[in-house]
């Protein structure tokens, strides 16, 4: 079983990341945080989880890299849940950060899951009640309670937020890079008016 791996990063965009180690490149699937973590860098680890599925004509062995092992951690727990699977996993991670999830999910916030792509209403409420007591008894909770705080305290000017997206994607931007950058943006600097958002937005977004 691959731990981690150590490595020059060879290429990367906001869904894969190229590591190569030793002599080797390997391919993982990467959530938009990780890349936001990792995009600038020369040199990264990342930890791995190994997915591997059988039947049918042809097996397939497909790895995903987390920056950090919390990352890893919820990733693991949320396809433990019944219709949560690889992708819609990595999309749920790519949508909230993970403090922003476990605070989610501590608080039992289904409307804030609802509005990841594929996740309807039933999967979301089978998330928090399979996981909030898992997070719970290991700790997990407990650990974000901070940051969920203060993700909860910097509740982003909504007015402000929704203009720079409408902006952002009217000039042709994918909205979950724009949605992640513009959080961002506005959590630093709350009271930031929206076209310097938006101006600011246009030099980060990759």
């Amino acid at each position: 079983m691959i731990e981690y791996i150590k490595g020059e990063l060879t290429e990367v965009t906001p869904a894969q990341a190229t590591v190569e180690a030793h002599g080797v490149g390997y391919l993982l699937n990467i959530s938009l945080n990780t890349y936001t973590a990792i995009q600038d860098k020369k040199e990264v680890k990342l930890y791995v989880h190994e997915a591997i599925m059988t039947g049918g004509r042809d097996d397939s062995y497909t790895l995903y890299g987390f920056y950090n092992k919390q990352e890893r951690e919820i990733y693991r727990m949320l396809i433990t849940v019944s219709g949560v699977g690889s992708n819609t996993a990595r999309m749920i991670l790519s949508a909230t950060s993970t403090s922003e999830l476990v605070n989610i999910i501590a608080t039992g916030n289904e409307k804030a899951l609802k509005g990841v792509k594929g996740i309807g209403l039933k999967t979301a409420q089978r998330i928090i009640v399979d996981l909030r007591d898992k997070m719970a008894e290991c700790g997990i909770i407990q650990d974000f309670a901070q940051q969920g705080s203060a993700t909860a305290a910097v509740a982003v000017n909504q007015e402000v937020y929704d203009e720079a997206m409408g902006a952002l994607t009217m000039l042709g931007f994918s909205p979950a890079p724009s949605a992640k950058v513009v959080k961002e943006i506005l959590q630093g600097n709350p009271t930031m008016p929206v076209e310097q958002v938006i101006k600011q937005a246009l030099k980060l977004i990759k």
